[in-house]
């Protein structure tokens, strides 16, 4: 009686000792059989032969207005092969365009259909427009092609003659009055991140390249005195006071930052280069 209770302590320690090792190798055994795929990107900076992803197309095209932030393009694919097919990257040509697509690497099994979505900033930006993207895959690279046509701005309605008068009345009493009340509708609208040409055409064209501009404003491609940069900054900065100019800055009560005046400096300057000297302007 006296070896009894040792011998069933340790015959209890050891089954105890063996139930774990059964557990710890079922366990593993269940981990293990879970395998892993591990993509082969071995052909990844190959072209993507055909009959991988089937694409709705490899080339979009867009239509944008010039105040337009943004053109959107969706593409979609369906992978037509028997196995697994991995996006590793999608890359575009420049930084003006992101893509929108489920976390890279991306696994594709057969028959399983995506979609990227792609955003072009346009800020800046006139004319068409031709953008790349790259989708590299375990398979191959595939190219798709962006084409954005920028639509110049619809041509302004034309005032009536009591709209005109009513207009340069306000401007006589308060050269400021164009960036207020109605008139900034015309003035003022849609003037946000644009500089140079874009902004001149937005806010200064409307009075000096207009057909029925006013007698008192004047041609600025034919200006009587010398110019240059610092000439147009100070006068689309601080206007002319007792005329129809005015103040343009924002620290003088109008609407532009100080780049988007010096941007319409620089593009006045190179668009209308200074046609009279220091003499024949003193005569």
């Amino acid at each position: 009686m006296f070896f009894i209770r040792p011998v069933s302590l340790a015959a209890a320690v050891l089954f105890t000792m063996t139930a774990a090792v059964v557990v710890a190798a079922e366990t593993n055994a269940n981990v293990s059989s879970k395998p892993v795929y591990v993509p082969d990107t071995s052909h990844a900076n190959e072209p993507m032969p055909d009959g991988v992803l089937a694409w709705n197309s490899l080339m979009e095209t867009a239509e944008a207005t010039n105040e337009q932030a943004f053109a959107r393009f969706n593409f979609t694919f369906t992978n037509i092969t028997a196995g697994n097919v991995t996006i590793l990257n999608v890359h575009p040509s420049c930084g003006c365009t992101t893509a929108e697509l489920p976390p890279v690497p991306w696994l594709l099994p057969a028959g399983t259909n995506g979609e990227i979505k792609l955003k072009v900033n346009l800020e800046g930006k006139s004319g068409t427009l031709f953008k790349q993207v790259a989708i590299t895959t375990d398979k191959g690279i595939k190219n798709l092609m962006l084409r954005i046509n920028i639509l110049p701005p619809p041509p302004m309605a034309e005032m009536t003659e009591a709209q005109r008068a009513a207009g340069l009345a306000a401007a006589k009493a308060d050269r400021q009055a164009v960036f207020k009340g109605d008139c900034a509708n015309c003035h003022v609208k849609k003037i946000e991140g644009k500089y140079g040409q874009q902004l001149y055409n937005a806010i200064c064209a409307i009075c000096h390249e207009s057909p029925h501009r006013a007698s008192m404003v004047p041609d600025l491609h034919n200006l009587p005195v010398p110019t240059n940069e610092e000439f147009w900054r100070t006068w689309i900065t601080a206007g002319k006071a007792g005329s129809l100019m005015p103040a343009f800055a924002t620290s003088q009560g109008g609407p532009l930052s100080d780049l988007q005046i010096a941007s319409l400096a620089a593009y006045l300057n190179a668009v209308c280069p200074s046609r009279a000297t220091n003499a024949s302007a003193a005569k």
